[in-house]
């Protein structure tokens, strides 16, 4: 792909990037300020790092229940769903775990805002996701839950980030938000090519993505802390709320959309060795780089020898 407009920025202790199939410069300030604009707003609903996003100020409200902005639970209904989909691998109600085991301290680029330290006991053993009510917009969230959507919103973030581009300027995009990365419009000639490598020096890969199709990685090797003389990393397993085994650097999957991709590349991490039989049956393309090096591709991935061309 002939790159005909580009730009790029820090976002979210990652990289936003939008690319355009159009020369036209004008296009590409107004592309870069339709992604500004929906990532403003995501963070603004659900961001646990900021004491005024909605969901942070008005956490005493959700434990009685409330309405929330449409934009906030259609993010927590992704969220939910993503849940639901990986049998609960994918959980949206870890974020108290992820404050105590250091993430915050690590990566917040301010205070974060502390948990709730409710010791309310259950009268179900049903996992926390599935104690969250949502309906239409009223939203309910147990006092003893601590919601963090950042992967799944930050997914969702690309997806309606390059919709948005399409539906103003009526041209083809790509929106990269770190290894999220999603397309909209019309492709250009060759589609879009996308390289795919975690850390330098690590196994490269380009995969064509046709218009409106996504592609995600997720990583063990970024995001990484010590605390307490443990290395720790920001997926969790849900079933330990321990960071998951790192079986695999990293997975990559090709999706209909970011928030999809996103949902199937956080749940094989958390598979580890189970991953590429999940991989198989969802019929999906998809990567993943073993602790060692080794890359297993799978679902129509493109062969070695066809991503080093």
């Amino acid at each position: 792909m002939t790159v005909r407009a580009a730009a790029e920025w820090d976002l979210w202790t990652t990289t936003a990037r939008v690319v355009l199939d159009h020369r036209d410069r004008r296009h590409l300030e107004a592309a870069e300020s339709c992604v500004r604009r929906v990532t403003a707003a995501v963070e603004a609903a659900c961001s646990r790092f900021r004491a005024d996003s909605e969901l942070v100020a008005r956490a005493d409200e959700l434990v009685r229940g409330a309405e929330v902005s449409p934009l906030l639970a259609a993010l927590v209904h992704q969220a939910l769903d993503a849940a639901r989909a990986s049998d609960g691998d994918v959980d949206p109600t870890l974020g108290a775990r992820m404050v105590s085991l250091g993430y915050d301290a690590a990566f917040a680029d301010a205070a974060p805002v502390p948990p709730s330290e409710s010791i309310a006991r259950q009268l179900d053993g049903r996992p926390a996701w599935q104690r969250v009510l949502l309906s239409g917009t009223f939203l309910r969230v147990p006092e003893d839950v601590t919601l963090d959507l950042g992967a799944t919103a930050k997914a969702a973030a690309a997806d309606m980030a390059a919709a948005s581009i399409t539906a103003r300027l009526g041209i083809g995009a790509l929106v990269s938000l770190g290894g999220d990365v999603a397309t909209a419009g019309p492709e250009p000639s060759g589609g879009w090519q996308v390289r795919v490598q975690d850390l330098d020096g690590d196994p490269v890969d380009r995969v064509r993505l046709g218009s409106g199709w996504s592609v995600a990685t997720s990583s063990t090797q970024k995001r990484r802390w010590e605390q307490d003389g443990h290395q720790r990393h920001h997926i969790l397993d849900p079933r330990w709320g321990l960071p998951a085994e790192p079986v695999w650097r990293t997975v990559t999957v090709v999706a209909p959309s970011c928030v999809t991709a996103n949902t199937m590349t956080t749940a094989a991490i958390v598979r580890g060795r189970g991953a590429p039989e999940m991989l198989r049956r969802s019929g999906r393309a998809a990567r993943l780089v073993a602790a060692d090096g080794s890359v297993v591709r799978l679902g129509g991935w493109p062969a070695e020898d066809s991503a080093a061309a």
